[in-house]
């Protein structure tokens, strides 16, 4: 997530910070509803950012939610993967 600020900062002023805050409107939109969005691997679901073609990856524990990723929707799709750790 951050190396993809600093991109988008290099192509244009202020487009960095603009990543920043749609990738937080996204986690926002879990906190708010987390089942709201699609299971896209076993308990992992999907919300994707507005604007930019970035996913934020979480699974719902029993207490908190656990962002798995933010990823681009087009480069190597299955990397997060291997962060996953077992469910409470």
């Amino acid at each position: 997530m951050i190396e993809a600020a600093a991109y988008y900062e290099k192509q244009q002023p202020g487009l960095g910070r603009r990543f920043l805050a749609s990738v937080e409107d996204a986690v926002h939109r879990i906190r708010a509803n987390p089942r709201l969005y699609p299971v896209v691997d076993r308990d992992v679901r999907r919300c994707l950012a507005r604007i930019f073609p970035f996913g934020v990856l979480y699974r719902e524990q029993t207490d908190e939610l656990v962002v798995m990723a933010v990823m681009h929707l087009h480069r190597d799709p299955g990397y997060w993967k291997e962060r996953r750790t077992p469910a409470r």
